[in-house]
């Protein structure tokens, strides 16, 4: 990958347009993003009013907002591998399915957190 030579403000602005457009296409292409992202449209304002303080809130949507993150990850790393060819491959399968993994374990610390939280 060549240096762009982007520096400063100029570097700043080209990173955010670049993960505007990775978040703009896992929303495009990705059904579980889209699930997720509508959770988290609801999650944030209930965890706003049933919250008791500050942590509890950010506990609560930091779940959530971890949730997104893994799962932008694994479907970076399905996009890959399926971008270096369709057959099948252990390894390539492993990926994969470590990737569904890690998103499995973000949606059982979502229902944790929110359990005690709640409880």
């Amino acid at each position: 990958m060549a240096y762009s030579g982007n520096t400063g403000l100029t570097r700043i602005i080209k990173a955010a347009q670049y993960s505007w457009q990775g978040f703009r296409a896992a929303y495009k292409h990705e059904e579980a993003f889209r699930q997720e992202v509508w959770v988290m449209a609801l999650a944030f304002p209930l965890a706003l009013w049933l919250g008791e303080n500050g942590v509890e809130k950010a506990l609560m949507i930091g779940s959530v907002l971890l949730l997104l993150i893994v799962e932008l990850l694994n479907s970076a790393v399905e996009a890959v591998v399926d971008r270096t060819g369709m057959e099948r491959h252990k390894l390539s399968g492993r990926a994969k399915d470590m990737g569904s993994a890690a998103v499995t374990i973000a949606i059982f610390n979502v229902i944790i957190v929110w359990g005690f939280m709640l409880s």
